[in-house]
């Protein structure tokens, strides 16, 4: 039997075993996992009607299409969502971080945007915004439930996102901004070159994240009367007496969320090996 590499260290030989060993167990308790749902569920005492009601084969494959074409109204709003919420947030996180005595009431401002947003929850900010701004507004060209949909979605996910900012803002050792100040830099720009960069590049794992919620929380818009991917679901159900259709939007948005989660995995894991902390096995 060969032994190790000579150019592997010890510690490296015990780490890759480590992954290994970590590798198959883990792929042995998924194997187990999966075979337990595949044997143990078809034996319920209901499973056919369950089955009936949710796999219906036929149905998905007739409602799969229209489904997908309605999906098509939430990539639209989540586009054009993201930088705006990525703009506000960052705006928001920086005003939280002045110093300047005279920006006060800015940064109180943001305190108060940050604790109303994220005390409220999404789908109540969506029913305020979506029924009551429009309510207030005489002309129906500003009555588009799309506009306030996404200035409520905005609005709620800035304030999460900017504490995510501020967060990154705040790891930004202290020693960063005396280093620019004593090259004369002013603290705007000290904060436009030197800290910025570095908070952006730290929090991109949790934005991904942020980026996944939003992405199934745009489906909240079509309380407020929008027909996108869960409202279409929700008609063809009430059609079919079936809820296959929501079984197939689930479909959609797991082929979506299910990559940009892995991606933030890689850039998760790629962080901490860049910044010298152990990697999860």
């Amino acid at each position: 039997m060969a032994g190790p590499e000579p150019s592997l260290t010890r510690r490296e030989v015990y780490e890759r075993e480590r992954r290994r060993r970590g590798a198959f167990i883990g792929a042995t308790s998924t194997i187990a996992a999966i075979t337990a749902v595949v044997v143990l569920v078809p034996r319920a005492p209901r499973w056919e009607q369950v089955k009936q009601s949710f796999f219906d084969v036929d149905l998905l494959r007739e409602s799969f299409p229209d489904l997908l074409r309605a999906f098509w109204l939430d990539v639209q709003i989540f586009a054009w969502s993201l930088p705006l919420i990525f703009v506000l947030s960052l705006l928001v996180a920086i005003a939280r971080n002045s110093r300047s005595p005279a920006l006060f009431p800015l940064r109180a401002l943001a305190v108060v945007f940050t604790d109303v947003f994220r005390g409220v929850p999404v789908i109540l900010t969506i029913y305020l915004i979506g029924f009551g701004i429009p309510g207030l507004i005489p002309s129906r060209a500003w009555s588009n439930p799309l506009i306030w949909g996404t200035v409520a979605l905005v609005l709620s996910y800035s304030a999460y996102t900017s504490e995510v900012f501020r967060a990154g803002i705040e790891s930004v050792h202290e020693s960063q901004r005396a280093a620019a100040r004593s090259l004369g830099m002013s603290s705007r720009q000290t904060m436009r070159s030197v800290v910025l960069p570095q908070a952006i590049r730290r929090v991109i794992p949790p934005l991904m994240n942020s980026l996944v919620s939003l992405q199934k929380d745009v489906a909240l818009v079509s309380l407020i009367g929008p027909v996108e991917v869960l409202r279409r679901a929700q008609n063809q159900t009430s059609l079919a007496a079936n809820f296959t259709p929501y079984v197939g939007a689930a479909i959609i948005f797991l082929g979506l969320t299910i990559p940009c989660t892995r991606i933030a995995d890689h850039l998760l894991t790629r962080e901490r090996r860049r910044t010298g902390a152990t990697a999860i096995s």
